[in-house]
């Protein structure tokens, strides 16, 4: 790596900073045509640093395309994890398993129904829909019931969930015959479904489910293990997401998946060549807006309030578990999200275990301390940041000193972080938040207006 490369790299870097602060500027404005042509404009400088190539001169190369669809994805897992522990207070370390969920439930829809097969669609959109109402039902049940033990009312909900996965794998059945000649031609070509348009709204519908999947298991583990504290609650998150891993590395022999081939990894996965960035930036502008308004609600003030003191919110009238568990799905909602995009914009076609492996699952929670707890602009900073000076930059020069120098930087950012804790151990943000997100100053309506100061310059002289 030459001078020229490595400046060309801090300069991606500040530029995607900058970036990240004129989107979030565009979308704090009042005018709503002020703030359609910034996101329209903001959309098209990637896409075209993405696609321009001028005599071999690309502005994002091969690698950084890579990274910036890592670092959107990552983006997303890290505000999720901001709302459960920056936030609500909850130290988790799941979020990377319900990453690792969303990927795998994304990518099994689309390449079934590539395949030909759409009972992938079929189980997971019945199990969703119909898990959703099953615990609406149970819920408003248990409330009438009341005083039920929190491991009663698991058993219902798991015991729910089993006849609801029983009922959608009969109805996929029954109906797959009926879609297949949509998807196979009788000569094995791709059918009318599978290619073009229908497969882009087909990715749509798979990010969505395999978001609501991931929060649907979310509820059923976060049920009992909130009722534990802090520290045991993110101990149970931990081993989640080792029995997600294992569950991945033994996905064609314990589960009934051999298109995942286990510890080998899943090959075939499709991907949304010339729409990936847009889904991507579709996808993260609208959990950022979403994060925005749920911390502005009545409900993100309650978030806040269990995170700061659980006796006084019991006091306010907050149901303090509820609240734990409504932000613990949010987030994990966003981290399938974040999953699914990622399994679908890499430009490998390939999903391995060994990516959501536990101890790359502690990069989130690394990311988040990095840009501020409570700072969803931190999250976002961050997380781009990270992804680019960690596997761009400070990969390709250590990478300068020997094939083995480049794991150095898995004791380099550990330091970092060490000496970021020292310094500044709110994070490099804060709680500063950019343009969209920055909370609005209101004056009461009852404060004493301020003096003139011809007035107050009277005073003090005397007259």
């Amino acid at each position: 790596m030459q001078i020229g490369d490595i400046l060309a790299s801090i300069i991606k870097i500040a530029a995607l900073l900058a970036y990240i602060y004129g989107l979030l500027w565009v979308l704090g404005r009042p005018s709503k045509r002020v703030k359609l042509i910034g996101i329209v404009a903001a959309f098209g400088i990637i896409q075209l640093a993405l696609s321009l190539n001028i005599g071999g001169f690309q502005i994002f190369n091969g690698l950084d395309r890579g990274l910036l669809f890592q670092a959107s994805a990552m983006a997303m897992v890290v505000i999720g994890l901001n709302l459960i522990y920056g936030f609500n207070g909850q130290f988790s370390l799941g979020q990377w398993g319900f990453y690792g969920i969303g990927a795998y439930v994304s990518a099994d829809i689309t390449y079934r129904w590539a395949a030909g097969d759409a009972r992938g669609l079929l189980v997971v959109g019945i199990v969703v829909a119909l898990g959703g109402l099953m615990i609406w039902g149970v819920r408003r049940w248990l409330i009438r019931m009341r005083d039920v033990p929190v491991l009663s009312a698991f058993t219902l909900y798991l015991v729910g969930f089993v006849l609801t996965g029983a009922i959608a794998l009969g109805i996929a059945n029954v109906l797959e015959p009926v879609l297949k000649p949509l998807l196979k031609t009788a000569d094995g070509g791709a059918g009318l479904l599978a290619t073009g348009i229908p497969m882009q709204v087909l990715f749509f519908i798979s990010v969505i489910l395999a978001g609501a999947f991931a929060a649907e298991i979310s509820f059923l583990f976060g049920l009992p293990v909130l009722t534990l504290g802090s520290d045991y609650f993110g101990i149970a998150t931990l081993g989640f997401t080792i029995v997600v891993k294992t569950l991945m590395v033994n996905s064609d022999t314990i589960l009934p998946f051999p298109e995942m081939r286990g510890g080998r990894g899943m090959l075939g996965i499709p991907q949304m060549e010339g729409f990936s960035w847009f889904w991507t930036f579709i996808f993260l502008l609208a959990i950022i807006v979403i994060m925005r308004n749920i911390i502005r609600s009545s409900t993100g003030r309650s978030i806040l309030s269990v995170r700061e003191d659980e006796t006084a919110a019991k006091v306010m009238g907050i149901n303090v578990a509820e609240t734990k568990l409504l932000a613990f799905v949010i987030g994990s909602l966003f981290a399938g999200i974040g999953g699914a995009i990622y399994a679908h914009t890499t430009g490998t076609s390939f999903l391995s275990p060994a990516t959501f492996d536990f101890l790359p699952g502690f990069n989130p929670l690394i990311i988040v301390v990095f840009g501020g707890l409570g700072s969803v602009t931190g999250s976002i900073a961050a997380s781009f940041g990270w992804i680019f000076f960690l596997e761009g930059l400070l990969r390709s020069l250590l990478g300068m000193m020997g094939t083995e120098a480049p794991t150095w930087r898995f004791v380099l950012y550990p330091i970092t972080l060490l000496l970021l804790m020292l310094l500044r151990p709110q994070g490099l943000l804060g709680t500063v938040e950019w343009g969209f997100l920055k909370a609005k100053a209101y004056v009461s309506r009852h404060a004493a207006p301020p003096e003139p100061a011809n007035a107050a310059n009277g005073a003090e002289a005397g007259d």
